[in-house]
């Protein structure tokens, strides 16, 4: 091999700081493999080292301020490289648009404040695949380049391991996959310098081949040092240059080849991650909306009552929320000693952000006009948009009768449910549809009269059946599965035989589903229905049905309001199977649907094969003319084959296990995903496509509940409804609304949804802005809270 070629030796350690272990020790592992890096640089001048994850350097500075200015030495003399930018190496499929957003907010402001630098490139080598808009958020927090492994050529072919990757509103970033491994243990350096060497001609004279003890820390060991300056001295071994993702990039860039682009997202490895696991699934996404939705309530706070914001705190609640969407925890693939520390990580986080909200939302509730008859319910709408949405709320009350008024005094149609105590406390629990504006609130009145409307829609509701104006659902009595249902106004039916059916398949792989792509091997489904109707009223219909499979049971409550066009269910699962997945199966009644998902800040369409695939709040199966979108609560993982889509509910393997070491039938094990667990999705049936339906605002208005809660009677300078946002265009969503970092501003976030170039106005605060959106853009604005100054956009930095 020629010296003309060369490999940038990658000195690095893959620290996973939750895995096989809890935290303290990932935390100790990190002081030892620093301290590993710091005497190796000291004592071989010609070597350097990279590391990401800012929360790692945090640990640092917290524990070993000695260690952690020897690393700012390092840092400056340019011979240790901060790479990634973000606060952890996330999973990188799960998490909200908005959390990687904040992973590089409050990773590259910590590294920027601590060591006067910026990472350059982003780093994720062990995420389990990689979401489609990633090349977008990492340009709009200065990063150009990115690195990964996962997944390999075996798992998703790819035109060369040197690519662009290109997002859909046209942000590219040069791409290098990691031939082989990030990590080598002793003398299996030669080994990877070999294999990565035989990938070099021509066309490709230079490549990265990464050195270093990981996954428990270590990093680069005299014995892989000394190894490389030995090899370096054979002919037969390109030039080997100790280096950093950072130099490898810039020289890659300074010889201006053409590289080829690659327009899709990076899957699929370890799709058994997208659904195992089901509470830490479920609470990243509740305390997502929360944390958004606690900046929202402190912001107008802020500006109503003049609170102060409580940056700190939100802060702290997004940085142990980003730690725990580290790709080992979040995936679901850590022991079960590591999650009941993370359970109070999340239990933490969602106290203190919620006495944010209620907190502030009752002080600002101080300021509402609330005189008149009855009981004020003040209802607040976090979203960007108007919604009806339905509130349920208990009250105290010993009144025959129950009403509710919106705030011009009109009744609102309502219904009375058996309140969730059993004892004799006097109190009552109402739900009715709320119709809300725009980030903001209204008052709504519970007064003892039973008033008599007329209603506009109908609700039907029967033995096994629930029929509004635009639906009708039928329960098959036996099964109790859909048997039916029905858009009355568009004359379809939405399902090709019996849907909703809990489908059990038989799923040995290990806790990550390694080489497994399709889950297709159905060896039952729950069946025997207990039916019944629970809610029979002026609201909404439900009826409950219980399925059993074994000792286990699933019971759909499916849930047909008056005055909304799709149906709701909620699930209870109590799972007692092991080695076993179960899915929510739906054939629809569409020849040849096209299967769209929803990804962090996007969406991306897929081929309906089988496959197992991740996707966010939302799936369609559609053609254009019409379509069925599937949205939920707390599930990331869906298969849609030909025209039957399937949600993933569950999988119940072995915590921790890993291929290829096989189970001890004569071991006891702690299998994931036992017992009972509680969830939500809506059938969303719709003509034309999920675009022009709002899918989008229907999947952000069920994972954004209103706020709803009683208020005493009292004058205020504020009326009983309003609105403080105005977006008028129906595909821009904010999602984001904060103070900034400096404290001198508000930052406001929104995306383009559906991929066309958008002309918007904002309206915020009495503040108005214009903006052009590229088709799937994420932009962000920046408004200064003196008025005299322009509001303008900012990248996700805030600069």
């Amino acid at each position: 091999m020629s010296k003309k070629f060369n490999l940038h030796m990658i000195g690095n350690a893959h620290i996973d700081p939750v895995w096989l272990w809890k935290w303290e020790e990932g935390l100790e592992t990190t002081r030892a493999t620093f301290k590993s890096a710091i005497d190796r640089l000291e004592e071989y001048p010609e070597f350097v080292f990279t590391a990401s994850s800012a929360c790692l350097y945090r640990w640092i500075e917290e524990t070993d301020p000695e260690l952690f200015e020897k690393i700012r030495e390092k840092v400056k003399e340019g011979r240790w490289c901060i790479t990634g930018g973000w606060w952890i190496e996330p999973d990188c499929n799960i998490p909200s648009g908005e959390a990687l957003a904040r992973q590089g907010l409050y990773g590259q402001k910590y590294f920027e404040e601590k060591f006067g630098v910026k990472a350059k490139v982003g780093y994720n080598p062990d995420s389990f695949g990689h979401n489609w808009m990633i090349p977008q958020i990492l340009k709009k927090m200065g990063i150009d380049y990115y690195v990964f492994m996962r997944p390999g050529p075996h798992e998703k072919e790819l035109p060369g391991d040197i690519f662009y990757w290109e997002s859909p509103d046209g942000s590219k970033v040069l791409t290098y996959r990691i031939p082989f491994s990030y990590a080598t243990w002793g003398k299996d350096v030669e080994k990877q310098v070999r294999k990565v060497a035989e990938k070099l001609d021509e066309n490709i004279s230079s490549l990265m081949c990464f050195y270093g003890v990981g996954d428990h820390g270590g990093g680069p060991t005299r014995e892989n040092i000394e190894n490389i300056i030995e090899l370096n001295r054979r002919e037969d071994i390109p030039e080997l240059i100790f280096s950093s993702p950072d130099r490898y990039f810039e020289r890659l860039v300074s010889e201006k080849r053409e590289f080829p682009v690659v327009k899709d997202d990076l899957q699929h490895h370890a799709s058994g991650c997208y659904s195992v696991l089901s509470w830490i699934k479920k609470t990243n996404r509740k305390l997502e909306h929360l944390l958004l939705n606690s900046e929202k309530i402190a912001v107008l706070g802020n500006l109503i009552k003049n609170r102060p914001y409580p940056r700190k705190e939100i802060t702290s609640g997004w940085k142990t929320l980003l730690f725990t969407q580290f790709h080992d925890i979040l995936a679901g693939t850590s022991i079960p000693e590591a999650y009941e520390e993370i359970k109070a990580m999340h239990g933490a986080v969602e106290d203190n952000t919620t006495s944010i909200v209620i907190y502030t939302t009752q002080s600002i509730a101080k300021e509402i006009d609330t005189l008149g008859e009855g009981e004020p319910i003040i209802v607040f709408n976090t979203t960007s948009f108007e919604r009806n949405v339905p509130v349920e709320i208990e009250l105290p009350w010993r009144e025959e009768n129950l009403s509710i008024l919106d705030e011009n005094k009109l009744p609102v149609i309502s219904q009375l449910s058996r309140p969730s105590a059993t004892t004799a406390g006097g109190r009552v629990k109402v739900s009715f549809i709320a119709d809300l504006p725009p980030l903001g609130y209204k008052v709504y009145r519970a007064v003892p009269a039973d008033i008599s409307i007329p209603y506009k829609h109908s609700l039907n509701i029967k033995e096994n059946i629930l029929e509004n104006n635009w639906l009708y659902l039928e329960i098959e009595s036996d099964t109790g599965y859909i048997k039916r249902l029905y858009d009355k106004e568009n004359k379809r039916d939405i399902f090709r035989g019996e849907a909703a059916i809990p489908v059990v398949i038989n799923d040995t792989s290990d806790t990550w589903s390694h080489n497994v792509f399709k889950f297709k091997e159905e060896i039952g489904s729950f069946s025997n229905a207990k039916i019944k109707i629970t809610e029979n009223g002026p609201d909404k219909g439900t009826i409950r049905v219980e399925n059993f499979y074994n000792s286990s049971t699933v019971i759909q409550e499916f849930t047909l309001y008056r005055e909304l066009k799709s149906v709701e269910v909620k699930v209870t699962v109590n799972w007692n199977e092991k080695l076993k997945m179960l899915k929510l199966r739906f054939p629809i009644n569409i020849e040849e649907p096209n299967a769209t998902f929803s990804i962090p800040y996007g969406f991306i369409s897929r081929p309906c094969n089988g496959e197992e695939e991740p996707g966010g709040e939302w799936v369609d199966a559609g053609n254009g003319n019409y379509g069925l979108s599937l949205i939920n609560d707390a599930k990331y993982s869906y298969d849609m084959d030909g025209n039957v889509l399937s949600l993933t509910v569950l999988r119940s393997p072995v915590y921790a296990h890993h291929i290829p070491r096989e189970l001890d039938p004569n071991e006891d094990y702690i299998y994931i995903d036992q017992g009972e667990q509680r969830f939500t999705y809506i059938l969303y049936p719709h003509p034309g496509d999920w675009k022009t339906a709002d899918t989008v605002k229907i999947a952000e208005s069920l994972n954004n509940p209103p706020i709803a809660f009683i208020e005493y009677i009292h004058t205020g300078t504020l009326p009983p409804k309003k609105s403080f946002i105005s977006v008028d265009r129906d595909n821009i969503i904010v999602t984001a609304i904060k103070e900034s970092e400096s404290g001198e501003a508000f930052v406001l976030r929104a995306y383009e949804t559906s991929g066309r170039e958008t002309r918007v106005t904002f309206t915020l605060f009495e503040r108005d802005w214009k903006a052009i959106f590229s088709p799937c853009e994420i932009k962000s604005f920046l408004i200064p809270k003196d008025k005299n100054l322009p509001v303008k956009e900012v990248n996700i930095l805030e600069e």
